[in-house]
């Protein structure tokens, strides 16, 4: 049995143990899992537009990282907040549109910076609550069974001993002179900073981006397009017990393989994505160059694939058109079945349903 100094209330410094963290099992699921992963980073760059996929992966995760806290919205409500200029958002919507912000900010962290600190996270925490109470600093934090109340967990709640256990996670997250493999670290930190529970509010999605910006910051990704929320969804209970065993038994072996398994399984699914996306970009040519040769313009396709609803500005500005030609073009594209054209708050939106039907799944 693992036993910590004080139960469930200190935590040890990473790494762990190394003849915990790489069995053979994990040593052969995380060969997997790069696999994987190398393949959706190189089949990424086969789509003429990369923002096709970054825009429709990035509003998934958010969707995906806010429905496991129970923050629950819809795609066609978030398609039409960011497309349309309207206050009148809910507070789901609203919510899950703060991760994507809070992502791509940290995406700009990272590239700017090179690294990942606490106030990196910090920063991040920031957007997605909206509000600057930052590390924790008073005691009493616990994690409830929200049917039972029972206490599952309870974190380290010393300032003294958050911050030690922060920067050795910032040690951990940006030296690489360990030799462990960079997966292995990603399943490793997650667990890590979701134990610390650093802030009041706002610690899973955090993490979660955090995920992601890993990826990116070891170059095993060029752009946020890791969909793990979703697999974390369908296997919830797991994730939850697992992360609690790792605590509870020092049981590292079955949350790293969960990890792993995840990053194989969702990037197998993007690659599908992918292909279905490349197809259907094709396919969306031909029948434009037949059907309206007028019109025809690569880039006009690529507007219309850049997010699933579309409206004349978007066209106008990116194709540097005014707003007639630009609304030519829609109602042309419309009337060859491609797009299908909605009223929404006074506004036209023109939808590329087989794109939405893609991403959404």
């Amino acid at each position: 049995m693992f036993k910590p100094d004080k139960p469930y209330n200190t935590m040890p410094l990473l790494p762990p143990k190394r003849e915990k963290i790489e069995t053979i099992a994990i040593l052969k699921q995380e060969s997997k899992a790069a696999v994987a992963l190398a393949e959706l980073k190189g089949l990424a760059k086969t789509l003429s537009n990369q923002s096709i996929l970054i825009n429709g992966i990035v509003l998934k995760e958010a969707k995906a990282s806010s429905e496991i806290e129970n923050v629950i919205t819809t795609h066609d409500k978030l398609y039409k907040a960011l497309t349309l200029k309207d206050t009148n958002v809910d507070g789901a919507t609203k919510e899950v549109l703060r991760y994507r912000e809070a992502l791509f900010m940290g995406v700009n962290f990272i590239n700017k910076k090179g690294f990942l600190n606490t106030n990196g996270i910090v920063e991040i925490q920031k957007i997605l609550e909206e509000n600057d109470a930052g590390i924790r600093k008073n005691p009493g934090t616990v994690l409830q069974n929200d049917l039972t109340n029972e206490v599952i967990y309870t974190p380290p709640d010393d300032r003294e001993a958050i911050s030690k256990l922060m920067k050795n996670l910032e040690e951990f997250i940006n030296v690489n002179n360990d030799d462990i493999s960079t997966l292995i670290k990603l399943a490793i930190q997650h667990y890590q900073f979701e134990s610390i529970h650093p802030f009041y509010d706002g610690n899973g999605r955090t993490g979660r981006i955090v995920n992601v910006l890993y990826l990116l910051m070891n170059n095993l990704l060029d752009n946020p397009i890791l969909y793990l929320s979703g697999y974390i969804i369908k296997h919830k209970n797991d994730y939850y017990r697992l992360l609690r065993e790792v605590t509870t038994k020092g049981n590292w072996e079955e949350w790293i393989l969960y990890i792993l398994k995840g990053i194989e399984q969702t990037s197998r699914d993007t690659i599908k994505q992918i292909e279905q996306i490349n197809k259907l970009f094709d396919a969306t040519v031909e029948k434009v160059k037949k059907d309206a040769p007028k019109i025809y313009s690569k880039d006009l396709i690529e507007v219309l694939f850049e997010q699933p609803y579309c409206k004349i500005e978007m066209v106008a500005s990116k194709l540097g058109v005014e707003r007639k030609a630009a609304s030519r073009y829609l109602k042309a594209l419309e009337e060859i079945n491609l797009l299908k054209s909605q009223v929404v708050w006074k506004e036209t939106l023109y939808i590329n349903n087989e794109l939405f039907n893609i991403l959404k799944k």
